[in-house]
């Protein structure tokens, strides 16, 4: 079983954290589905456990804290419109800390990216953001900020373009867990057209 932790924060943009959230779930029902033990158990956590209230106004409840859920083998860190804020938030950096120790892969969709910058995780990696905001993340610690691709895998921390391209991350995590042809079946059962390969 591999068990995904899903920050989510307030202000954090709903579809970073909905789709990779869909991906891992569906994956799990499509193999319960082939007679076999689900693969991916999905938690979702916040600093503190608190409510949070995303973009645009809805509220999520019932989350766990990073440190009594976790060490978790997959986690997802999601972007935000307002970048400044979610960087100088530091309970927020705390919580990503404790995500990140542990974990065997740290992932981030859109400005999601930036918030494993500061925490590090990123430090001499290739990543990539929105389109928006590549150049923004060029000035961190990261070795290239990789424009044009749906995501850049490197090893330990997988980032994401924006919005729906932590769909299109998540489906290739299901790839390197538990094989393509899942990521395949789940994207048909997502019913959206997946390429095992990153760029657009």
């Amino acid at each position: 079983m591999t068990s995904i932790g899903i920050l989510v924060y307030d202000g954090f943009d709903l579809i970073d954290a909905g789709g990779p959230y869909e991906v891992f779930l569906t994956a799990a029902r499509l193999q319960q589905r082939a007679g076999e033990a689900p693969g991916f158990d999905v938690t979702m956590v916040s600093p503190g456990g608190a409510d949070v209230v995303a973009f645009g106004g809805m509220t999520l409840t019932s989350l766990a804290t990073p440190e009594d859920a976790g060490p978790f083998d997959v986690v997802v860190v999601p972007g935000t419109v307002d970048v400044a804020a979610a960087t100088a938030d530091t309970g927020l950096a705390s919580a990503v800390d404790a995500l990140v120790e542990g974990a065997g892969v740290t992932t981030a969709v859109c400005t999601g990216s930036f918030l494993l910058a500061r925490a590090g995780v990123l430090d001499g990696l290739p990543a990539t953001t929105h389109w928006e905001d590549v150049a923004d993340l060029a000035r961190e610690r990261v070795a290239d900020a990789v424009a044009g691709v749906r995501w850049v895998d490197a090893g330990s921390g997988v980032t994401s373009g924006g919005l729906t391209s932590g769909i299109h991350m998540a489906l290739h995590v299901v790839a390197r867990v538990a094989g393509e042809d899942l990521a395949h079946a789940t994207a048909r059962q997502l019913d959206m057209d997946w390429s095992a390969t990153p760029e657009r």
